[in-house]
C-alpha cells in the first residue's frame, strides 16, 4: 500500500514513463528508469539519453570495434586458467632440464633443434620434419628459456582466455612453424633453437586482435619493435669493435629470421580469428587456417630449389 506522498514523489517513477514505478537509477545521471529504459553498461545500467551521449563521444576506432564485436561471436572470452600456456611452459622447461643431462642432453637438443638441410632428404640424405615445430622446445641457456617463457606467461594469460585453448595452441604451433619457414628461406644453413618465433607470433596476433577490439596497441607495437630491433642494435655495437656488421650479426646468434616469420604468421592467424568470429563463419575460419598451413608447407618446399 502506497501513500499520496509516495505518488507525488516523481523520483519513485521512471522519468520517461511516469506511470511506471521503479527504484533503479541511471549510473550517470541518477534519474529513475524502468526496465524498458535500462541499458546494461560496464557498471550498472544507464538511460537512453546517457547512452546516446556515450556513443556520440566514442572515437571512430571505438565505434568500429563496437560494430564488429557486437555481432554473434564464436570467439569469446572464457573463464578459467590458461592451461595451454602453463602446459607449454612446463613441457619446455622439462625439455630444457633434459638437455642439461651430460651425454644425452646435447644429442636430444641436436635432434629437436631446427636445421633446414635436415628436412630435405635430397640435400642431406635425412628427413626429420619434426624439427619445424620442436625447435620451440629447446633453448641455448637459462636466460634464453627464462625470457621466452616469461613472455609466454605474460601474453598467454590474456590471449588464451580470449581465444580459447584450442585456438591459442594452434596459433602457437603455426607461429613456431612460421619462424622455421623463414629461417629455411633466409638462413638455410644456420641451426636455430628457441621459441622466439612462436612468441613473436603471439605478439603479432595480440597486435591484430587488439586493433580489432579498439584497444590501445601502441605499447604492443613498441615492444615488438624493440625486440625485433635488438639483434641489429647488438650487431652494430659489436661491429664497432670488429669492423664487420655482417660478421657481428652472425656472431650475435639471435635469429631475426625466426622472429620475422613468427610475427607474420601470428598476425595472419590473428586476422583470421578476428574476421571470422561469428559461429556461422566456422567453416571459413577452418578453411583459411588450412590454406595458411598449405602456404607454409609450400614455402618450406622452396629452399632446395633456391639454393641447389
Amino acid at each position: 500500500m502506497t501513500t499520496d506522498e509516495f505518488h507525488r514523489n516523481r523520483d519513485n517513477f521512471c522519468y520517461r514513463h511516469p506511470d511506471r514505478q521503479s527504484f533503479v537509477l541511471c549510473q550517470r545521471c541518477l534519474r529513475t528508469i524502468c526496465p524498458e529504459c535500462q541499458t546494461q553498461a560496464a557498471v550498472g545500467v544507464i538511460c537512453p539519453e546517457c547512452l546516446a551521449e556515450q556513443r556520440a563521444a566514442a572515437t571512430p576506432a571505438q565505434r568500429k570495434a563496437e560494430r564488429r564485436w557486437s555481432r554473434p561471436a564464436a570467439m569469446t572470452a572464457v573463464s578459467g586458467r590458461p592451461t595451454v600456456t602453463y602446459a607449454i611452459i612446463a613441457v619446455t622447461a622439462l625439455v630444457f632440464v633434459v638437455t642439461l643431462i651430460p651425454g644425452i642432453g646435447r644429442v636430444i637438443e641436436g635432434y629437436l633443434s631446427f636445421y633446414a638441410p635436415a628436412i630435405y632428404p635430397q640435400v642431406s640424405g635425412v628427413f626429420q620434419p619434426w624439427r619445424v615445430l620442436t625447435v620451440a622446445l629447446v633453448h641455448s641457456g637459462f636466460w634464453h628459456v627464462g625470457l621466452n617463457m616469461l613472455a609466454l606467461w605474460f601474453i598467454g594469460r590474456s590471449l588464451e582466455p580470449l581465444l580459447g585453448a584450442a585456438r591459442f595452441l594452434l596459433l602457437y604451433v603455426l607461429s613456431a612453424a612460421g619462424g622455421s619457414v623463414a629461417v629455411a628461406l633466409l638462413a638455410p644453413n644456420v641451426p636455430v633453437v628457441g621459441a622466439s618465433g612462436a612468441i613473436f607470433g603471439l605478439f603479432g596476433a595480440l597486435l591484430v586482435i587488439g586493433r580489432h577490439l579498439g584497444a590501445n596497441i601502441r605499447v604492443i607495437a613498441i615492444l615488438i619493435g624493440v625486440n625485433f630491433a635488438l639483434p641489429f642494435v647488438l650487431a652494430l655495437l659489436s661491429a664497432a669493435g670488429t669492423g664487420s656488421f655482417a660478421g657481428a650479426l652472425s656472431a650475435i646468434q639471435i635469429s631475426w629470421q625466426s622472429h620475422l616469420g613468427g610475427l607474420i604468421v601470428g598476425a595472419a592467424v590473428g586476422l583470421i580469428y578476428a574476421r571470422t568470429r561469428a559461429a556461422r563463419q566456422a567453416r571459413l575460419r577452418v578453411g583459411l587456417l588450412i590454406a595458411l598451413t598449405g602456404v607454409l608447407v609450400g614455402l618450406l618446399a622452396l629452399p632446395p630449389v633456391l639454393y641447389t
